[in-house]
């Protein structure tokens, strides 16, 4: 009798196959087919979503007695001039410069700077006027209630470098004007 030959597949190579199992390809063929199936879930989940026409919500929003005012708004009542001062503690009392800082600017004045003087041994207040700016000199005036050529309190000496219109040297006197000494009282 004659030895049959077998039939091999047709993609066959023709030897014998020597393939091991490999248990990271199974795992990484299991994560890729569950991910498979978490798509089909998501693309059946979403258009169920997108054919629903479901409950309609009816949202109420409170009603507000006072809308917000802007910004804008809080500058056209009470604009800042342009107006740049700085403020110098020349009497030694802690944070009177930044109260007095705080009173100007409800004054409309811009103060970039609020500090101690050289020393603290001012016995009077001094407006230094530090260009041609008029104008920002009787603003400031006007805030301490005085007149901006009484020669005894205001100063002209330019100074450019400073980068401000006018210098306040605060003084012991400062409770002496009495829209300021107002304004510390209550703050």
């Amino acid at each position: 009798m004659a030895k049959r030959k077998k039939k091999r597949p047709f993609f066959s190579s023709g030897k014998k196959s020597t393939k091991r199992s490999n248990p990271q390809g199974a795992i990484l063929n299991s994560a890729i087919g569950v991910v498979g199936l978490l798509l089909v879930a998501f693309i059946f989940s979403f258009t169920q979503n997108v054919s629903k026409k479901g409950i309609p919500i009816e949202v109420e929003f409170p009603d507000m007695p006072k809308q917000p005012i802007l910004a804008v708004e809080v500058y056209e009542q009470n604009p800042i001039e342009d107006i740049k001062v700085e403020i110098l503690n020349g009497m030694g009392e802690k944070g009177i410069a930044n109260k007095l800082a705080i009173y100007l600017r409800r004054n409309n004045v811009d103060v970039l700077k609020a500090d101690n003087a050289e020393h603290h041994n001012y016995p009077n207040t001094l407006i230094i006027q530090r260009n041609e700016n008029l104008k920002s000199l009787k603003k400031v005036a006007d805030a301490f209630g005085i007149n901006y050529k009484d020669s005894g309190r205001i100063h002209v000496e330019p100074d450019e470098s400073t980068g401000v219109d006018v210098t306040i040297i605060l003084g012991k006197d400062i409770k002496s004007f009495s829209s300021i000494s107002d304004f510390l009282n209550l703050n």
